[in-house]
């Protein structure tokens, strides 16, 4: 997944004002993004399960 600059931008604005990790953020986006083309979708919850679960990296 590719996002512009400046979409990168917005998206660490956005989770800022909300108190959430933008890390953790994109790292779902790219999960989904991942199973967006298979044919199936099994395990796609589970994997966003355990990014949810794991906790932020210090920046």
């Amino acid at each position: 997944m590719n996002l512009s600059g400046d979409d990168k931008l917005l998206l660490e604005e956005l989770c800022g004002q909300n108190g959430v990790s933008h890390q953790k953020v994109l790292k779902l986006l790219e999960t989904v993004y991942e199973y967006e083309f298979k044919d199936r979708r099994t395990g796609v919850y589970d994997a966003l399960r355990e990014i949810l679960k794991c906790k932020p990296s210090p920046v």
